[in-house]
């Protein structure tokens, strides 16, 4: 088993309003998934070696800004970072859109239209998971998947 993982996820959405089920759906899966298979190795920064993973991981909206806790397994902080929201705003609102036209289309589309629609849905989820790839840049290693899967998490997180 490689260190550089996360082992545990948190999210705080105190403050924020309740999701829907499909959206608290979303987020079991999403969390599930993402404990099964992820990767995510910590940057040093300024010269240091950043503590050893694995690593429990909290993200939260505090102040307009994404705020992602890295701790190490016994609880001593390896890394926080705050990132700008702005760069995610059009990608969540193009996402939260094509889902409802998604769930909208499964209960009355063929086939076919709902598989346009599924494949553009998960074209805009790619552009978030590599939205938040760059926004991580010099500060966090993480996979495609693991993005995609921190991405939907990013989104419950905008549902309030």
């Amino acid at each position: 088993m490689t260190m550089n993982r996360i082992t545990d996820i948190q999210i705080d959405d105190t403050g924020l309003a309740a999701p829907t089920p499909a959206i608290e759906q979303e987020r079991k899966v999403a969390i599930f998934d993402l404990l099964e298979d992820n990767s995510f190795e910590l940057n040093g920064r300024d010269g240091q070696t950043p503590p050893d993973g694995p690593y429990h991981l909290g993200l939260a909206i505090r102040e307009k800004r994404l705020v992602v806790d890295a701790r190490t397994e016994s609880g001593d902080q390896a890394a926080v970072f705050h990132l700008s929201l702005g760069p995610f705003r059009q990608v969540v609102k193009d996402y939260f859109a094509i889902c409802e036209s998604y769930f909208d289309a499964v209960k009355k589309l063929p086939p076919s239209q709902i598989e346009a629609i599924d494949m553009a849905r998960r074209g805009i989820h790619n552009e978030g998971a590599r939205v938040l790839q760059e926004r991580l840049e010099g500060k966090a290693n993480v996979d495609i998947d693991t993005a995609r899967r921190l991405f939907t998490l990013i989104c419950v997180l905008h549902w309030g």
